[in-house]
């Protein structure tokens, strides 16, 4: 160990070595914070992982529920209102100058610099209670992936009817573990190369979809599609098919949306060329590509199932072979769910050490940073209190993924719930007041005109979604006893 350092931050800003050097003025930002070394690259990485999740091998679902007209009509309209909004937030990252202005760390911190009040408290209920659940949501996807693979061997070996239903618990212990360690990462600006690693490994497992199901389509599987998707009558009632509309648009509006974290990769560049400008362009790039990838994912997977198109063509076993390629695939998925699981956990980290922190500001367990000389890696900074609840925190949240089998349906609420306040309402609103947009003049109007818009898509979503808790929660009785 090579000693000790007493911080009034949770993190080390600088060695000690630079310290001593007296070179701090040139290694610090104009926040007194350690230089910021984030690009465009990295920036455009964490987007992706965040916005492209397993979800996307799901949108052939949706497209089945929509049809030809409007399931990529609707997949273009949220990819522009994603990215229309997101450069709106990107503007309020510096106050009251989007270039010159003081920084805002977080979320709650931009809000609070352009609206205040209780919409302070509101952003970060809203914000922190869909990152919670979208890391349990997380745990429970990536097991599914996990037993994929064992199950896509077990088809293999015994036929496409043998009963191959392993635990998902095991492998939700071992996704927690993993996340154990990756939670030491200190913060969000030592996270680029998980993210990295992640983007890449979900433009390969969408990769192997679409190639599965254009593979599907050449060999001649006639899939019975549509112009609107699932026949009333003869795929699902008319009850039914107002219930999967409304569901499938919201996950295509939710399936583009990382407003959660979006602040949080904006504080990770550096500041020149401006952040505001960069994070635009990291913008452009990531939704761009995720776009690509969802139409083609969404459009292809629907050619190739039609109606009868899975939830998960992969891990639901649309395919079955190559076995070696399907197991590949959910590898991926695990491995980009991996590093998800650190984007969208990183902001709750550092809200809560950072509210320790000021409420407890002499407490040695909390602030001390020990200098720990690891082989092969240099200074590692352990921090007791950074160690203990982070390590609670991934172990809780395994446990409620075990406890809840249809946390799903309980994530597309949330996902309907923070939706709009996050990825619309506030930014349009922090845009309207930081601008001085005048009241009833055009574009304040069309402002609020799709403000509103998105407003009812989340109202519908979420009733979807409470439809589809209802009957999950009616299927699983355990305790129910047999007459």
């Amino acid at each position: 160990m090579a000693g000790n350092l007493s911080t009034n931050t949770l993190f080390v800003e600088q060695a000690p070595e630079t310290i001593e050097k007296g070179d701090i003025g040139k290694n610090l930002d104009d926040d007194g914070r350690f230089k910021r070394t984030g690009t465009l690259l990295t920036a455009s990485a964490h987007i992706i992982t965040a916005v492209i999740g397993s979800g996307v091998l799901s949108l052939a679902w949706s497209i089945s529920q929509l049809g030809w007209i409007a399931g990529p009509v609707v997949l273009v309209v949220f990819s522009f209102i994603t990215y229309f909004t997101s450069t709106l937030l990107a503007d309020c990252y510096r106050s009251p100058d989007p270039i010159t202005g003081k920084r805002n760390y977080t979320y709650m911190d931009v809000v609070r610099a352009n609206l205040g009040g209780m919409k302070v408290q509101l952003c970060g209920i809203a914000q922190y209670g869909n990152l919670i659940g979208v890391t349990i949501g997380y745990t429970i996807t990536a097991s599914i992936s996990m037993v994929a693979v064992r199950r896509s061997n077990c088809y293999h070996k015994h036929g496409h009817q043998a009963k191959c239903n392993p635990s998902d618990y095991p492998y939700m212990i071992i996704f927690a573990c993993i996340q154990i360690v990756l939670s030491q990462i200190p913060n969000f600006h030592k996270l680029s190369w998980l993210s990295i690693l992640a983007a890449v490994m979900s433009f390969s497992y969408a990769s192997i979809g679409i190639g599965l199901s254009i593979a599907r389509v050449a060999g001649g599987a006639h899939a019975r599609t549509t112009l609107t998707g699932r026949t009333v009558g003869v795929d699902l009632s008319s009850s039914e098919k107002v219930w999967r509309t409304f569901e499938s648009i919201g996950n295509i509006a939710f399936a583009y949306a990382y407003s959660t974290v979006l602040v949080e990769i904006q504080d990770t560049l550096k500041s020149s060329p401006p952040e505001n400008k960069v994070m635009k362009k990291a913008t452009f790039a990531g939704i761009s590509t995720t776009s690509l990838f969802y139409v083609l994912c969404g459009c292809v997977g629907y050619a190739a199932f039609g109606n009868d198109a899975p939830g998960n063509f992969l891990t639901g076993f649309g395919f079955f072979e190559p076995f070696w390629l399907i197991d590949l695939a959910n590898v991926f998925i695990a491995i980009h769910l991996i590093g998800a699981y650190q984007v969208f956990c990183q902001p709750v980290f550092g809200f809560v050490e950072k509210w320790c922190n000021k409420r407890w500001p002499e407490s040695k367990f909390i602030t001390t940073e020990h200098c720990i000389d690891v082989p092969l890696y240099g200074i590692y900074y352990l921090n007791l209190f950074r160690l203990v609840w982070r390590t609670v925190y991934v172990i809780v949240t395994a446990v409620l993924a075990m406890l809840f089998p249809f946390f799903n349906e309980v994530m597309g609420f949330l996902g309907a719930a923070s939706f709009w306040p996050l990825t619309v309402y506030f930014p349009i609103e922090m845009h309207i007041a930081r601008t001085k947009i005048p009241k009833f003049s055009f574009t304040w109007t069309w402002l609020k005109i799709l403000s509103w818009t998105c407003l009812m898509v989340s109202v519908v979503a979420a009733a979807g979604s409470i439809q589809g808790l209802i009957k999950e929660i009616e299927k699983y009785k355990p305790f129910q006893t047999q007459e």
